[in-house]
């Protein structure tokens, strides 16, 4: 009997010290689990919320805040421009951008397309109450100035809203011909009064485009275009650099170097005077006095 006892006894032990042994491995694997997956919460990238669109948009499509949406985005590669609330109070918190203020029932209109699920930019809408147009696009204190293109002056139909074009002005100056860069990196708002910049009709010739333009641009590309011909040159994406002065004349243009006319010397002066000898009239050359 007491041989049983002590049987049972030691594996007793024996199943006791196992489960201890059993519980320290698993709350040790625990442990390293928890540690791991603090350490990629760590190290993950931080999210931040972001408003996107509920349904795709056209240029021009009017949405209210019932087409966005809150996504989750990584906070280093966020777009600039976007908004990460869909509606807040109007002066509240400042870190808080909402596509729209409390009580406001003015839709926005989409100056871009707009995928599903894309984030909505402030660059790509207008204002609340605004439509997508040419008064959309201009930028506060500058001012729209149509100028009349054709294929050869007017990039052909490269050209699209939000593109920068160099200006150059062909007239006579000085009874010269010349060819003379007036206006650099002007910005397009519209072309041939539409400023959907998603347009793909890559065929159409434009006839007319406006640009983005101080008043002071205004004035001198108006008088520009009454005194010669403006041929516009359109700037590459990443060209952030500066042009300079360009002006170029026929002679520059084929290296033709115009020679200064002879000098003539002038005749000199001879001083005569007259006399009368018996009736007949004789000259005489004397020094003249100046």
């Amino acid at each position: 009997m007491r041989m049983v006892f002590g049987l049972v006894l030691v594996l007793g032990l024996a199943l006791a010290g196992f489960a201890v042994y059993m519980a320290q491995n698993y709350m040790s694997q625990m442990q390293s689990e928890r540690d791991q997956l603090r350490l990629a919460q760590e190290s993950a990238p931080k999210l931040v919320d972001v408003v996107v669109a509920k349904k795709a948009l056209k240029y021009g499509d009017r949405f209210t805040f019932e087409d966005l949406d809150v996504v989750k985005w990584q906070a280093d590669k966020l777009p600039e421009g976007t908004f990460n609330a869909i509606k807040a109070p109007q002066g509240g918190d400042p870190a808080i951008v909402p596509a729209f203020f409390e009580g406001e029932t003015r839709p926005r209109a989409a100056l871009r397309g707009v995928e599903i699920n894309e984030p909505i930019l402030l660059k790509k809408v207008t204002e609340p109450g605004v439509d997508a147009g040419i008064m959309a696009n201009i930028s506060k204190g500058m001012r729209a100035l149509a100028i009349n293109v054709d294929v050869s002056s007017g990039v052909s139909g490269f050209l699209r809203p939000g593109d920068r074009v160099d200006v150059y002005w062909s007239g006579n100056a000085n009874g010269r011909e010349v060819t003379k860069l007036i206006q650099d990196s002007v910005r397009l708002i519209a072309i041939d009064q539409s400023a959907d910049s998603d347009r793909t009709d890559e065929t159409q010739i434009a006839r007319t485009v406006t640009v983005e333009a101080s008043s002071e641009q205004v004035a001198a590309l108006a008088q520009a275009q009454q005194s010669g011909r403006l041929t516009l040159a359109l700037v590459g994406t990443d060209d952030t650099g500066t042009v300079g002065a360009i002006e170029i004349d026929r002679n520059t243009l084929l290296g033709i170097t115009e020679e200064a006319a002879p000098v003539i010397a002038a005749p000199a002066k001879v001083c005569t005077i007259k006399t009368n000898k018996g009736g007949e009239v004789v000259e005489t050359q004397i020094p003249c006095n100046d």
